[in-house]
C-alpha cells in the first residue's frame, strides 16, 4: 500500500476539489473555489463527483492492466519483461505503478462516498452515485487481493488520518478482504438503480455482475473449493443474463470499436477521453501497437504481441498460409492480427484498391505507398499484432467518437468486466458444483450463447466441462488484462495445475517471420515457402521455461511500501478481521 498516496489523496479530496473530473464522462461544474461543504449542493454536482472513479485514478494501472493480466499469464510476448519470465520484484515499475493507482481510486472513491452522503440532491441521484463510488471501491479491492494476496482495508480515509496509522496497518486476510468486497457489493446494489444504464454508468446488475465473479473466485480460497460460493456465483451471473435487460452484442468485434463505449456488453469500464487533463486518456494504443500505425507518433508496441501459446489456442498458427487458413473463431482476427489479414475499421482512408479502404497487414509493413512510414520488417516477434485496445488513425478515431486523439490519447473505453465474463462465471460455477462436467441448462445456455457467437459453425454442446470453459475464457477475454486472475483464482484450489499450464506454454519468441511475410509479399502473394533449418518460422527452444510455484501467485508490494511500512512484508503475519462486526456502510 502506498501509504503516503492515500496519505495525500485523502488530504487533497478531503479539503477541496482540487483533483477534477473528466469533461466528457459526463459533465461537471467548474471547481475554482469549491471544497465538499458547498459543491455537493445539486444532482449534476454529486455526478460530477463520481465521474472522477471512472478514469483518473486508474490511469497508472493501465500498463500493469497488460504485463499482469496479459504478459504473466503468457498471453503476451513482451521481450525481456520480468512479467515474461516471473522475475517481477518490488521495484519494477509498473509495479509501484498498479499499486499506487489501485490505492488511488480506494482513496478518492471513500472520500466521494463520505462526501455525498451529505449533499443536498435528490435521494434518486445520491443513492446513485453513493452506489457507484462502493462499485468502484471493490472493483479496486478485487484487483488488489487477487494481485497481492493479503492487502490492508481502508474503509474511511478520515478515520487512518485521524488515527495516524496509515504506516502502521497490518495486511488482512484474503478471505476477509473478499468478504469486504461482497460487503461493499451488497450495498453497492442496494443503492443502485436496477434500470439498465445507457450511458456507461454501473446500475444493480453491473454490480452484481462482479459480485457473481468475486463469489466464483473466493469459492477456492480456503484451498478447497466451497459448495455456498460457487452456488451464489450461479445465482448471481443467472440473475444478470436473465433480468439486466442486457445481451451479448452480435458480431464480436464491434465490442471494442469507440462508437460501442457503452453498449450493453460493457458492465464495468474505464471511460475515457481527450482534450481534457492528463490521466483522463486512454494510452493503451502506444504500448500496444506497432510503429506508424497512427499519425501521432506514438505507437511502440510492435516489438510485442500476443505469444505463439495464445495464436495456437485459436487453431491457427503464423505459418498456416494466409490464402488456405481457416479461422473458425471470429475473435482470433479481432484479437490478433496475422498476415493476410485486411480490417475495414482500421485505416478507412487508405486506399485498398477496388473501391475499398482499410487496413492490409502485409502492406502495413512493406508498402511505402500505402504506408508511408513502413519500415520493410514485421516486427511481430511471435507472427502476429495487437488488435484489442487499438483505435487505428485519426480518421478511425472520430468515425467512431467525433474526437480527435492526440499524442497519446484517445477515448475508447477499457473493458474490464464484460457481459460475457459473467455467462461464462456461471458456465464455470456449475462445472465446478458438479465436479468438473455438468449438463445444467442454465452453464449450457450461458457457454452456447458465447461459444457460438464466435464460432457459429459448432453445434450446441449438450455437456459442459471446466476444461472446456477454462480455454472459452482465454479466448474471449484475450488481450483484456483478465488471464491471469484465472491463474489466481485457480491457484487458490488447484495450483499444479496452473504451473504445468504456465511452464508448458510456448512463451518464447518465433523466429524468421518477417522473411516469410516479406517473401510472401513481394511474390505478390504467391509464393509462402519457410524454411525451418535456415532460422524461419523457427521456435525459441532455448529460452528456459519460467520458473514457476505456489508463491508466484501473488505478487511482491512495492519496495518503497514495504520500507514505510514493516507490516506489509512477506514474512509478516496478516490478522483476521470480523469484517461485518468491524465495518459497515
Amino acid at each position: 500500500m502506498k501509504s503516503k498516496y492515500i496519505k495525500y489523496t485523502a488530504v487533497t479530496l478531503l479539503l477541496g476539489l482540487g483533483l477534477s473530473s473528466c469533461s466528457s464522462f459526463l459533465d461537471k461544474p467548474v471547481e475554482d473555489s469549491y471544497n465538499t461543504e458547498n459543491y455537493y449542493t445539486s444532482d449534476a454536482a454529486c455526478i460530477s463527483g463520481v465521474n472522477y472513479l471512472y478514469n483518473s485514478p486508474w490511469y497508472d494501472f493501465q500498463r500493469g492492466f497488460i504485463k499482469v493480466g496479459e504478459v504473466l499469464s503468457g498471453n503476451m510476448y513482451w521481450g525481456n519483461s520480468p512479467y515474461l519470465n516471473f522475475s517481477v520484484n518490488g521495484t519494477d515499475q509498473d509495479l509501484v505503478n498498479m499499486s499506487y493507482s489501485l490505492w488511488s481510486e480506494i482513496g478518492h472513491a471513500n472520500t466521494v462516498y463520505e462526501s455525498i452522503k451529505g449533499a443536498t440532491a435528490s435521494e434518486a441521484t445520491k443513492n446513485q452515485c453513493l452506489g457507484e463510488c462502493l462499485a468502484w471501491k471493490a472493483m479496486a479491492y478485487f484487483f488488489l487481493v487477487r494481485s497481492f494476496g493479503d492487502v490492508p482495508i481502508i474503509h474511511n480515509n478520515s478515520e487512518n488520518l485521524a488515527a495516524g496509522d496509515y504506516n502502521t496497518l497490518s495486511k488482512v486476510q484474503k478471505a476477509d478482504v473478499y468478504e469486504y468486497i461482497i460487503m461493499t457489493l451488497e450495498k453497492a446494489m442496494e443503492l443502485l438503480p436496477k434500470e439498465k444504464s445507457t450511458t456507461g454508468r454501473i446500475d444493480y446488475y453491473c454490480a452484481e455482475g462482479l459480485l457473481a465473479k468475486v463469489y466464483l473466485t473466493r469459492a477456492g480460497v480456503s484451498g478447497s473449493l466451497n459448495s455456498s460460493d460457487l452456488t451464489k456465483a450461479a445465482e448471481y451471473s443467472k440473475d444478470v443474463i436473465e433480468n439486466s435487460g442486457r445481451a451479448l452484442l452480435t458480431n464480436y468485434s464491434d465490442i471494442f470499436r469507440g462508437s460501442n463505449n457503452n453498449s450493453d456488453e460493457s458492465l464495468f469500464a474505464w471511460k475515457w477521453t481527450v482534450g481534457s487533463h492528463w490521466t483522463c486518456q486512454n494510452t493503451l494504443q502506444s504500448d500496444l501497437a506497432p510503429e506508424g500505425f497512427d499519425e501521432n507518433g506514438d505507437c511502440w508496441g510492435g516489438w510485442g504481441g500476443p505469444s505463439l501459446d495464445l495464436i495456437e489456442a485459436f487453431g491457427v498458427s503464423p505459418k498456416d498460409d494466409p490464402a488456405k487458413r481457416i479461422d473458425k473463431d471470429s475473435r482470433r482476427k479481432a484479437t490478433v492480427m496475422l498476415a493476410g489479414d485486411i480490417y475495414d475499421y482500421f485505416w478507412r482512408d487508405h486506399d485498398l484498391g477496388n473501391n475499398k479502404k482499410g487496413f492490409d497487414y502485409l502492406r502495413f509493413w512493406y508498402d511505402k505507398t500505402y504506408n508511408a512510414a513502413a519500415t520493410g520488417e514485421c516486427q511481430a516477434p511471435c507472427g502476429g499484432t495487437n488488435v484489442k485496445h487499438l483505435y487505428g488513425d485519426n480518421a478511425d478515431h472520430i468515425a467512431e467518437t467525433g474526437l480527435t486523439p492526440g499524442r497519446m490519447a484517445y477515448a475508447f473505453s477499457t473493458h474490464i468486466l464484460r457481459l460475457a465474463d459473467v455467462y461464462l462465471v456461471n458456465a464455470e460455477a456449475h462445472t465446478l458444483l458438479d465436479g468438473g462436467s455438468t449438463t445444467n441448462a442454465d452453464a449450457l445456455y450461458a457457454f452456447n450463447q458465447v461459444h457460438q457467437r464466435a464460432v457459429p459453425s459448432d453445434v450446441e454442446k449438450s455437456s459442459l466441462t471446466f476444461d472446456e470453459v477454462w480455454k472459452e475464457r482465454r479466448l474471449e477475454l484475450a488481450g483484456e488484462g483478465d488471464r491471469w486472475y484465472d491463474f489466481v483464482r485457480r491457484s487458490y484450489y488447484d495450483v499444479n495445475s496452473c504451473i504445468k499450464e504456465i511452464t508448458a506454454q510456448k512463451r518464447n519468441s518465433l523466429w524468421g517471420c518477417n522473411i516469410v511475410y516479406k517473401r510472401y509479399y513481394e511474390s505478390g502473394k504467391t509464393n509462402w515457402s519457410y524454411n525451418e533449418e535456415d532460422g524461419e518460422f523457427q521456435y525459441d527452444e532455448a529460452t528456459a521455461a519460467p520458473n514457476v510455484t505456489a508463491a508466484s501467485f501473488s505478487l511482491p508490494f512495492p519496495t518503497e511500501d514495504v520500507a514505510l511500512n514493516p507490516n506489509l512484508a512477506t514474512s509478516a503475519e496478516s490478522i483476521h478481521v470480523d469484517v461485518r462486526n468491524t465495518y459497515s456502510y
